[in-house]
């Protein structure tokens, strides 16, 4: 059997908030560790029937950078339940959801401004 390791790298300052954020890949054509400036991490417990999620973003992460993060991991969460369940209905509601996010949050820095 075939194993591969993903390797994540964080940095912390002295208040444990991630300055740095690098990942790797045993399997990747990547020589070097690619940096980001946020993860989602999700485990499912199948003992206790639940969720185990590591949320880390860099205090260089803008804003929008992280609606666009959440957009595009709420889309590929669409492809994903509609690979997994073949319910294409859900996993539609997932992209209409994402879809709705995105235009909120587009209207809300048009009225509020950048942050």
């Amino acid at each position: 059997m075939h194993q591969s390791t993903i390797t994540v790298q964080v940095e912390l300052d002295d208040q444990k908030i991630p300055q740095t954020m690098k990942w790797s890949a045993s399997d990747s054509t990547a020589t070097e560790a690619q940096d980001a400036r946020a993860m989602m991490l999700t485990f499912w417990d199948p003992t206790d029937k639940t969720a185990l999620r590591i949320d880390l973003w860099t205090k260089d992460m803008m804003v929008d950078e992280m609606a666009d993060f959440f957009y595009q991991n709420l889309m590929g969460m669409g492809d994903t339940y509609l690979r997994a369940t073949q319910d294409k209905a859900i996993g539609d509601s997932f992209k209409e959801f994402a879809k709705e996010f995105y235009k909120k949050f587009k209207a809300s820095q048009l009225t509020q401004g950048p942050k």
